[in-house]
């Protein structure tokens, strides 16, 4: 039974289809991070970088470095497109794309997270097994089928993704029309739509076609009576993602991912006409069968549980952050805050509080998240820390921090009577030092004020 549901071989149009799409849209992630100045913002201004913590020793390239870094990766990304050396492409876009994820979080996206999964799942699935220069080179390579498991893996990383993101969802200020609301008024400037997005239809119709979507597309693509209906939906919907909120290439990924849905003889009718259809229905059960069924077992364990360690962490994830990234909750939250640093020499028993001034050591990208989020405050007393023993000093960092959480009154953050230099990060579980409340805040007036 296992056997036929995993590798009953199918046509793999839509896979091949699908790696053409993937190719394109890689590339122009990577070459667009150039003319964008996404780089220059994020990894070739600032003096120092918010790495994912452990991984210090991910760090950007000097001069033009970084420039000539996301040039090739578009180069890996147009091989990709083209299936030339496909394998080795992937992997090494692969490997590029998870330095440039783990080196900074200045631009942390959940978007840039699934592209790092899928990313890994292409480089080991056979997407260049037909149309492709690697098969024009070597016919031998050329096949025209593929073991069901590979459109199964893929289905169920999405399905987990998209679940995960509507449940997030679940909470009184996405509900009561807040988080709509605030992200809205961002985009009151836009012409012609901005007033629009202002009203309070707009706002419900955010929040619950945004909650609705993300919980019901994978069920409603699988079913034939609604696929092409939610498919036409699903257009709207992300090509209204991408125009109001400018997420890249998400949207357009996401609407590739739809040629897994549609039946393989449409996919093939509307893509490939020039190639045999493969209809046999073998069952060919690999060699690697003892190999792959362990590791996807792992792997969506894995997927499973990450987005919901925060549940296990104490405090309220939205005011905590803790457990937030790796977990698909997507726009659910705006937070500003004002977050000063003070270092007091130890070494001096009648020295006082020295305020710092961040501009000086950071970017004003990378202010919006230190003023916010308790990693980059953590991180940054590390720097501060680093430097001053540079010049034979050994500080202390105290942090005074007011943070509000979708314009709610800002409520303060950190210990300011703890030393954040000296304490060790947490990964696992919370961090005493960040002050719980057990109620919520009321939402105030107007939004607050970033500073």
């Amino acid at each position: 039974m296992i056997n036929r549901w995993l590798f009953t071989q199918i046509d793999n149009s839509a896979l091949i289809i699908f790696r053409v799409f993937f190719g394109f849209l890689i590339a122009a992630e990577a070459i667009g991070a150039i003319f964008t100045g996404w780089i220059t913002r994020t990894l070739v201004e600032p003096k120092f970088t918010f790495n994912f913590i452990g991984l210090e020793f991910l760090q950007p390239l000097p001069g033009n470095g970084m420039y000539f870094y996301f040039a090739i990766m578009g180069i890996f990304g147009l091989l990709v497109m083209v299936g030339f050396k496909y394998r080795w492409s992937m992997i090494a876009y692969t490997v590029m794309w998870a330095g440039v994820y783990f080196m900074q979080k200045a631009s942390y996206n959940n978007h840039y997270y699934l592209l790092l999964l899928l990313c890994i799942l292409m480089s080991i699935l056979p997407a260049g097994d037909y149309f492709s220069i690697d098969v024009k080179r070597n016919p031998l390579l050329k096949k025209i089928s593929m073991p069901r498991w590979i459109v199964l893996v893929i289905i169920l990383q999405l399905w987990i993704v998209y679940t995960y993101a509507s449940v997030a969802k679940l909470y009184p200020d996405w509900l009561d029309y807040t988080v709509a609301k605030n992200l809205m008024a961002g985009r009151a400037y836009y012409p012609i739509i901005g007033p629009l997005l202002q009203n309070h239809w707009a706002h419900v119709g955010v929040t619950y076609f945004g909650l609705l979507f993300d919980l019901l597309v994978i069920p409603l693509l699988l079913w034939k009576r609604t696929r092409f209906t939610f498919f036409c939906l699903g257009i709207f919907f992300h090509l209204f993602n991408s125009i109001i909120f400018q997420i890249g290439i998400f949207p357009y990924l996401s609407l590739a991912f739809s040629v897994f849905f549609f039946s393989r003889e449409k996919i093939h009718q509307i893509f490939m006409k020039k190639k045999e259809f493969y209809t046999a229905n073998e069952v060919i059960v690999p060699s690697y069968k003892n190999v792959l069924i362990p590791i996807a077992i792992v792997w969506f364990i894995i997927q499973i549980i990450l987005p919901v360690r925060h549940w296990v962490i104490p405090g309220d994830v939205l005011w905590t952050e803790e457990g937030h990234r790796l977990s698909w909750r997507m726009m659910l939250r705006g937070r500003s805050g004002n977050t000063n640093f003070y270092i007091v020499d130890k070494n001096d028993p009648e020295a006082k509080r020295e305020f710092i001034k961040k501009y000086e050591h950071v970017s004003k990208k990378q202010i919006r998240s230190l003023n916010t989020k308790p990693d980059f405050m953590w991180q940054f007393a590390q720097h501060l820390k680093n430097k001053y023993a540079a010049q034979g000093k050994d500080i202390a960092v105290y942090v005074k921090s007011h943070v509000s959480v979708n314009g709610k009154k800002r409520k303060p953050f950190i210990d300011p009577e703890v030393d954040l230099a000296s304490v060790p990060w947490n990964h696992f579980t919370t961090n005493p030092w960040i002050i719980k409340y057990q109620e919520p805040t009321t939402p105030e007036a107007e939004l607050s004020k970033s500073y």
